[in-house]
């Protein structure tokens, strides 16, 4: 039986977990422990940040594999949604035209931007071993999840 995440709780748990920290890098850490415990079936959760210099999304915290380092803007999944600034959920990366391959075992995956003040600032980048795994509840918690981390961090 599938389990049900209760969405408000959940996002009062994040809120009230980052709420006294204002820097973003420990929070960008703990969010991505906290999906990590919380998110069934998924392989990689972390964050990829804008390289004003380099002009790239680069590594940021993450739980799992290591990862790709740099990702071009527009390019993959992450570096699409950052340029268009929308969520996009790829049921299956195998058919997604120039996904970035970093784990092999990545089937299906989810990334939301991070915007802040109007501007795309980096993304939050979800995997899992499994196709078809993210729904647009997740889209929705994971979206709430963003907006608290926009609105306490320091980022």
């Amino acid at each position: 039986m599938e389990q049900t995440i209760n969405q408000e709780l959940v996002l009062k748990q994040f809120a009230a977990l980052i709420e006294d920290e204002p820097n973003g890098i420990a929070n960008l850490s703990n969010a991505s422990a906290f999906l990590n415990e919380l998110l069934p079936e998924i392989n990689w959760v972390g964050f990829y940040l804008w390289d004003e210099n380099d002009e790239e999304l680069i590594l940021g915290p993450f739980q799992g594999k290591v990862a790709c380092i740099r990702i071009d803007y527009g390019k993959g999944v992450c570096g699409t949604a950052f340029e268009k600034k929308e969520t996009m959920i790829v049921p299956d990366v195998n058919e997604f035209p120039g996904h970035i391959v970093c784990d092999a075992v990545s089937q299906s995956e989810i990334v939301v931007p991070l915007v802040k003040d109007g501007k795309a600032i980096g993304v939050l980048d979800i995997d899992a071993p499994i196709k078809d795994r993210f729904s647009t509840a997740d889209q929705e918690l994971l979206e709430g999840v963003v907006d608290i981390l926009m609105n306490h961090s320091t980022i």
